[in-house]
């Protein structure tokens, strides 16, 4: 014999039939409402013969330029590495983590999302420029998408030339030149004419060379260029807290206290005194700077 339901359950499915319910009539209306249009012809999804040539099915050239739209998304955190001043931020911010003895504090979250602000401040003229020149015209169909590329590229060009050293330059000239693809031109010179005041008659007269260095030369070259200053500035935002450890250690040790840690007893002093100088101005206005 079977018992009846318990008074709560009748209850809750009291609540959820009319939902049901309203659920499967407005799922009834539209398929109605679709089955209509369908009728009249009024449907709101594109055939797939609106992506495909006219001759045989060839692949049109708006899915091509669907593809290389997803493959730009797809790499788009790689060539934020790539091509902007975010490296050396990172580096630098994950160095003053490290001489602070903190592991995880500031979090990896807080030190990429400022190194990213920095970034875009810094980036900010040559996003301006890439958008404007580039971006703007190719949605409006002003100029083809080969002419869109060289514009785009054109304004991150002059930024890494602007930052990158001679010497990694001629490094993977050099390479390209022992895998059999020479570079057009010597990069070292043009790194040197690119950093030469803009009124120096040997920086107008080598313009156009600069603009002619390829960019698989160039992006390996600014990135190792980027990997160095970094170090160097962790260098020297390391080297006041170091010697923090070292006094420390010495007072530890000349007190006796041999189960004491001397990273323990440091950490505090090393936080007092990266807030006491406003360290965080200092190293963000250092870092900012360094690109002016």
């Amino acid at each position: 014999m079977s018992r009846p339901a318990p008074k709560g359950h009748r209850n809750v499915w009291s609540l959820i039939r009319p939902c049901l319910l309203a659920l499967l009539g407005l799922l009834f209306s539209a398929g109605l409402a679709y089955a209509q249009n369908r009728v009249q012809g009024d449907t709101q999804i594109p055939s797939l013969d609106s992506l495909l040539g006219d001759n045989g099915g060839a692949v049109s050239g708006r899915i091509i330029q669907m593809v290389m739209v997803l493959t730009v998304l797809s790499i788009a955190p790689g060539l934020l590495i790539m091509v902007t001043s975010f490296t050396r931020f990172v580096i630098a911010l994950s160095f003053l983590r490290s001489g602070l003895g903190l592991s995880s504090t500031p979090a990896n979250l807080v030190l990429i999302s400022l190194s990213l602000f920095m970034t875009f401040y810094v980036m900010g003229p040559t996003f301006d420029k890439a958008w404007t020149e580039g971006v703007r015209p190719l949605t409006e169909r002003k100029i083809t998408e080969e002419e869109a590329f060289t514009k785009i590229s054109e304004p991150f060009r002059e930024f890494m030339l602007s930052q990158v050293r001679p010497k990694d330059l001629r490094l993977f000239a050099d390479i390209a030149a022992a895998t059999g693809r020479p570079s057009k031109n010597d990069p070292e010179t043009a790194a040197q004419n690119n950093s030469a005041p803009a009124t120096s008659p040997n920086r107008d007269q080598n313009a156009q060379p600069e603009r002619q260095i390829e960019l698989r030369i160039l992006i390996p070259a600014f990135m190792i260029s980027e990997l160095r200053r970094g170090f160097e500035i962790g260098f020297l935002i390391i080297l006041p807290f170091l010697i923090i450890d070292m006094i420390v250690a010495t007072l530890v040790m000349s007190m006796g206290m041999m189960m004491m840690s001397p990273a323990a007893l440091a950490l505090p002093f090393k936080i007092l005194f990266f807030v006491l100088i406003d360290g965080w101005n200092i190293l963000v206005s250092g870092l900012v700077r360094s690109f002016f």
